[in-house]
């Protein structure tokens, strides 16, 4: 009994899920740094598709389109203090989203204060 209980604690500190960026393949982020957050209503106004059309009152909620994560140290632009700025992977520099420190609107119609934002287009969920 003692060793399932000692691989149950292994398998509590190891992430589950990782996200890597879709062109070098680097790991950006792990399941224990997403922030989650509740979908948002979105007050009369559409926040995808057409830029300020009005909402339909039988539309369906919009899956959120990005993750939200922790600050990390291979945010090179927050470490240089930045308020806000695009974010890119260290390895290939491509574009993996952006941060504000004073929040953003996600697509769902969540504010997520801070915000540091990966599209989900920009990175491969990988389950470990």
């Amino acid at each position: 009994m003692e060793e399932s209980s000692d691989s149950d604690c292994r398998s509590e500190s190891v992430p589950q899920i990782i996200y890597r960026c879709k062109k070098c393949r680097r790991i950006v982020a792990s399941q224990e740094q997403i922030v989650s957050h509740e979908p948002g209503a979105k007050k009369g106004f559409r926040w995808s598709g057409k830029k300020g059309g009005p909402l339909h009152k039988n539309e369906e909620p919009e899956e959120c389109s990005s993750i939200y994560v922790e600050p990390m140290k291979w945010m090179e632009t927050v470490q240089e203090g930045f308020v806000e700025q695009k974010l890119q992977c260290l390895g290939c520099k491509g574009r993996l989203g952006s941060f504000n420190w004073a929040g953003m609107r996600c697509n769902c119609g969540a504010w997520v204060i801070p915000a540091f934002q990966l599209h989900k287009n920009r990175v491969d969920e990988c389950n470990l």
